[in-house]
């Protein structure tokens, strides 16, 4: 099962990415996860992804996507994977498919989980209380929010265009969401057993 997260912050989706790594015994790939262990490993795409973040700029899609190719490569990801953070622009979006083309990995299905943008607000409310995290505090959310939905939403339209694009209600438990995420992307999404 190659599947690609899509979600606002606060939706959930690092949540049910760990879950459905469990489940369906394929690994959870984040972005941000990945950045970090290659600047930390000092790999060649990560000492350049380093000096671009020590300018303060943003690491380019070339270097994602390098970072990417390279994480697809490795044996674990050859039964699936779960992406997480990535794409999050049209961009990013086609280029990650041609490489899946290019690679014989073609994904599954692209998963939106859907939260009322208040709810939103009220969940990373709760969070920014209980962890300290300024960047979720409701004035940061809204703008994080407003780019989010400016950006992603033709990302959005890409998978649905393409017959990849599945929407699963993401309020109400884990285990509701969860369970409406195995039964949206079924038959391919059966746990490993």
């Amino acid at each position: 099962m190659r599947l690609v997260l899509l979600g606002a912050p606060g939706s959930g989706k690092g949540t049910q990415a760990a879950r459905l790594k469990d489940a369906l015994k394929v690994p959870h790939i984040s972005t941000g996860d990945l950045l970090r262990a290659e600047v930390a490993a000092g790999s060649p795409l990560g000492l350049q992804a380093k000096e671009v973040m020590a300018r303060g700029d943003l690491v380019s899609d070339e270097i994602l996507l390098g970072m990417l190719e390279e994480r697809f490569s490795r044996d674990d990801t050859r039964g699936g994977f779960i992406l997480d953070g990535y794409p999050r622009n049209l961009a990013q979006a086609a280029a990650l498919d041609a490489l899946l083309q290019r690679l014989g990995q073609p994904f599954d299905a692209a998963v939106q989980l859907e939260v009322d943008n208040e709810l939103l607000i009220e969940r990373l409310a709760g969070r920014a209380e209980a962890e300290g995290r300024a960047d979720d505090r409701p004035e940061s959310v809204r703008k994080r929010l407003q780019v989010y939905d400016q950006q992603t939403a033709p990302v959005i339209e890409f998978y649905r265009e393409h017959g990849q694009l599945t929407v699963v209600d993401g309020v109400g438990t884990l285990d509701e969401v969860f369970d409406r995420i195995l039964a949206a992307t079924a038959p391919a999404a059966t746990p490993a057993g």
